[in-house]
């Protein structure tokens, strides 16, 4: 999501993103803002605008959003050379680990279509501009709604508190109606995902394949779904202690993959880290270093920050002292640890940089523009590009901050 500013450089990007952080647990919304992107071209002066479709066979399935209405899709057909070629995204939104914030949660369109907005902006790799998009912007786009709060995952319910954990099915609906309208004949196909959306991407990548023949070309893409079970500022597991939650409240423990959960607890199992390694089909995972979200709301949350140590630092990198930024540094350094399997894996492709950011492929300042940020001189879009249609792997590593100098870096407002 973003806001355009005209001023003397006409179109000028100030870019901000909601972010779910805590009430009670979890969830409510800020804003945050794009410091460092004001150059010309960072967005469309008038992006192509996409409106929503009700899935109207889903209630029949039992798929349905929290509130029990249907979930929902954007969809802008491909053309050309693109005509069979299908770009899948989930959208992301932060999880209910409570009944009671999954309760607020269908007051709101992480909850039910209800609230969904009736259109959205396509940018990014999203887009169908080639000079925006320039591998994808002919295919078939298509945005998934997230309205189940657990990553399309969940197959439960929760009658006292009217609530309707379908994410799986949700997520089964809205293949079969996209199969329907022609995705059966792909040729080729990405499944990809931002944040809690980018967790999906991962959850449902094997399932995503098993969709269409052999000869349809299948990869997945996560971006900003590499959330990390690290531990928080006061020496807890924040995030750990909300996946828990998740896991508990939804009764997850019976639709993670067996393949982990016949290592590992079930929470353990919703962390992305330890499901990489058993995932078949070819994966990119794209994260930032220092990923805004993560340092927000998992290494720094009130719950672990309670005298407001890191108030200042957490919203702003430039404010972070000497031991909070080794802190961040040995953060990306378990990161790191724990994709090196991952990435020596000829079929998978890494594009780590070290930028203070969450979620890059939507934003198109940062997913493909003049001044988009770059490892080895090479954009994002790029990156996946080559990666996808294998004219080159893709292992990009950053090096570690302060040295890039193309990040577009996120300040809390």
């Amino acid at each position: 999501m973003a806001e355009i500013v005209r001023g003397f450089w006409g179109v000028v990007f100030v870019g901000f993103l909601m972010l779910s952080k805590w009430v009670d647990s979890y969830e409510f919304e800020d804003f945050i803002f794009n410091k460092t992107s004001t150059g010309d071209g960072a967005i469309t002066p008038t992006p192509l605008l996409i409106a929503l479709t009700l899935i109207q066979g889903a209630a029949a399935k039992g798929a349905v959003c929290l509130d029990g209405t249907l979930p929902g899709y954007h969809i802008h057909p491909g053309s050309g050379s693109g005509a069979n070629s299908w770009l899948i995204q989930l959208e992301g939104g932060g999880w209910c680990n409570t009944v009671r914030n999954c309760v607020f949660r269908k007051t709101t369109r992480r909850g039910s279509s209800k609230f969904m907005e009736k259109q959205i902006q396509f940018t990014g790799i999203l887009s169908n501009k080639a000079e925006e998009n320039p591998e994808f912007f002919n295919w078939n786009r298509v945005k998934v709604r997230y309205c189940d709060g657990a990553s399309f995952t969940g197959d439960s319910e929760n009658k006292d508190a009217q609530l309707q954990f379908r994410g799986q099915r949700i997520w089964e609906a809205a293949m079969a109606e996209l199969m329907s309208k022609g995705m059966l004949n792909a040729q080729q196909a990405l499944l990809s995902g931002c944040s809690a959306g980018g967790v999906a991407s991962i959850l449902h990548c094997d399932e995503f394949r098993t969709l269409f023949p052999s000869s349809t070309k299948v990869k997945c893409l996560s971006d900003a779904g590499l959330f990390m079970d690290a531990t928080d500022v006061s020496g807890g597991h924040a995030l750990r202690d909300v996946f828990k939650g998740v896991v508990s409240v939804q009764g997850l423990q019976k639709m993670l993959p067996s393949s982990c959960t016949n290592k590992l607890d079930p929470t353990s199992c919703f962390f992305p880290q330890n499901l990489i390694s058993n995932i078949k089909t070819p994966l990119f995972l794209l994260n930032a270093a220092y990923d805004f979200w993560q340092i927000q709301s998992s290494l720094a949350p009130p719950v672990a920050d309670p005298h407001g140590l890191w108030h200042d630092c957490k919203r702003n990198y430039e404010k972070c002292c000497a031991s909070q930024i080794q802190f961040l540094q040995d953060f990306r350094n378990d990161m790191l640890n724990a994709i090196k399997g991952f990435g020596a894996s000829k079929q998978n492709g890494l594009f780590i940089n070290s930028c203070f950011a969450h979620c890059q492929s939507e934003r198109q300042d940062t997913w493909f523009a003049d001044d988009s940020p770059l490892i080895d001189n090479k954009p994002v879009a790029l990156a996946v590009g080559d990666w996808y249609f294998d004219r080159e792997g893709v292992k990009a590593i950053d090096c570690a901050y302060p040295c890039d100098k193309t990040c577009h870096n996120m300040v809390s407002k």
